[in-house]
């Protein structure tokens, strides 16, 4: 069993400040970093260090060779990557003494698939695999429509959560994984419950994973007309950088899932992670390997 992540590659170009910038501010910068990251990096590279076999799709532009060498060091496999004429997708990201980041993203390279590449990526793939999509590239309704009809099993993590989502056939899903602004976006509710209502009147198949800060998490998983509801906590750390922190936690949570773990267990294995990741700086290159967390002994 294997996992496809079709999702995007972005340079983070990172600030130090001390605080977020302002209307009509000019704020002075403390430090600047670059690092390799978006939101489909960032999961494969968190699936792949938890032990998935991963494959990623999607396109590099000018200036994201970088990004390739890395998923191949990291044991992704990148035949799925298609090299596009344009500048390469990235973020600008402000970093305050807490920890909190705000992001500006430029889709760039990240915008250019084509369904041709699409129908081509997926030919790779049998019935009973996944496939991880975030929203930050384009054609994201034809991904999903074409790994439907391949058979896969579909994670969505619809973010950013904008108008681009209206077309996606949530009915396609196996799972939505999303964090309280996004479920509110997308439901109008608030809290676990109501929002996993809400979800489950319009697609009773699809199954929920919230995420809610400081509050933990919350499953709500579908299977042969009955729902198995499961809860972890957040654990407490010093946070040096969350950014990342949300990937990290899909891609432990997905490579649970993958392996047949307890639902419970999936979630409190990708809260550890996550909390070991916002401990360092960076978004991909703070993600644990599988092997930190078995020599700490949290390995569920």
């Amino acid at each position: 069993m294997k996992i496809l992540n079709f999702g995007s590659l972005n340079m983070d170009y990172v600030y130090q400040v001390p605080h977020f910038v302002q209307p009509g501010e000019t704020l002075a910068a403390g430090g600047r970093s670059i690092k390799l990251g978006g939101k489909g990096l960032n999961q494969s590279i968190a699936l792949a260090r938890a032990g998935a076999r991963v494959c990623h799709a999607g396109c590099i532009g000018q200036g994201g060779e970088e990004l390739k060498r890395f998923l191949e060091e990291n044991g992704v496999d990148t035949e799925g990557l298609m090299q596009v004429p344009d500048m390469q997708g990235h973020t600008v990201i402000q970093v305050n003494p807490q920890g909190e980041n705000c992001i500006l993203l430029y889709g760039g390279s990240n915008l250019c698939q084509s369904r041709e590449h699409i129908a081509r990526t997926m030919e790779r793939f049998a019935p009973g695999d996944w496939v991880l999509l975030q929203n930050e590239i384009s054609l994201l309704p034809e991904v999903v429509e074409e790994a439907s009809r391949a058979g896969l099993r579909i994670v969505l993590n619809p973010s950013p959560c904008n108008e681009r989502l209206q077309d996606v056939d949530f009915g396609c899903l196996s799972w939505l994984v999303v964090n309280e602004v996004e479920a509110e976006q997308i439901t109008g509710e608030q809290e676990p419950e109501k929002v996993f209502a809400a979800l489950h009147a319009r697609w009773p198949e699809l199954s929920l994973l919230m995420t809610l800060g400081s509050r933990g998490s919350r499953a709500f998983r579908v299977s042969g007309g009955e729902t198995e509801k499961a809860q972890a906590a957040a654990l407490r750390v010093q946070a040096v950088d969350t950014t990342g922190a949300g990937d990290t936690y899909t891609g432990f949570f997905v490579a649970g899932l993958m392996e047949d773990m307890p639902l419970k267990a999936c979630m409190e294995r990708a809260s550890r992670a996550a909390a070991i990741s916002v401990t360092r700086p960076g978004a991909a290159e703070s993600v644990p390997w599988r092997k930190e967390l078995e020599g700490e002994g949290l390995i569920l």
